[in-house]
């Protein structure tokens, strides 16, 4: 097992009046070569948008896109008919396939925070999608719940199914001083969305860090006295 800390403050930052985003991969004006994905992940944006702002219509095709709200609320629409607010515990997922145009706005009162992640499918022009359902009840027994996923091993317990078999992001919301085990896996993408813990053989993480682990055989991750929020992406 290899595990590549990537702390909060070393990614790349975009900020407009509007945004405040950081990107864990090269995305945008920004460009790395070393750094345009791990293992199937190609981007895991961390966003701030202000109240009353947000992104207009614009076009994808061919990606699994996968958002998780923390706080506040986000709208989407798209070319397809299909609409949604997004909110904290509920799962989303769009499929752009062929392609689809669609927007994300910020109509509330107060700024909404989430992480966006692309993935691409597995196979090209697929009819566009979209998914949501929602993950509070599961997330609330403190275990490391599929949300969105792919890989055959979640095909019965998964919230939203996304088109790719190699792949799957889970979520865990960790009671103060309590532990899950990461997968078994090639990859794993560690993200700590709220909070600080332990990742066993790695040290403290905070807010905002991320681990990639190659090679994965089930490291303890352990809350702080707070509690935690992590994203976890399996990939084979």
């Amino acid at each position: 097992m290899t595990a590549d800390i990537r702390r909060a403050g070393d990614r790349f930052r975009t900020t407009y009046d509007w945004l405040d985003a950081r990107h864990s991969f090269s995305f945008g004006r920004y460009y790395d070569p070393a750094n345009v994905g791990f293992g199937a992940l190609l981007v895991h944006n961390d966003e701030v948008v202000a109240p009353g702002t947000g992104y207009d219509p614009h076009p994808h095709q061919d990606l699994e896109i996968v958002t998780w709200v923390l706080s506040g609320a986000l709208v989407h629409e798209d070319s397809e008919g299909n609409s949604g607010i997004v909110r904290p515990g509920l799962a989303q997922r769009m499929s752009a396939g062929s392609g689809v145009r669609h927007s994300e706005k910020n109509d509330a009162g107060e700024p909404v925070h989430y992480v966006q992640m692309w993935v691409r499918p597995d196979e090209v022009d697929l009819v566009p999608s979209y998914q949501q359902a929602e993950v509070d009840d599961v997330l609330a027994t403190g275990e490391l719940v599929p949300i969105a996923s792919g890989l055959p091993r979640h095909r019965d317990t998964t919230a939203i199914r996304i088109n790719q078999r190699d792949a799957g992001m889970s979520v865990a919301r960790l009671r103060p001083d309590s532990s899950i085990q990461l997968p078994v896996a090639p990859y794993v993408h560690l993200f700590v969305a709220v909070g600080t813990i332990e990742l066993e053989g790695a040290g403290q993480l905070r807010d905002g860090d991320a681990a990639r682990v190659v090679a994965a055989d089930g490291q303890r991750v352990t809350a702080g006295p707070d509690g935690a929020e992590v994203l976890v992406w399996e990939m084979r």
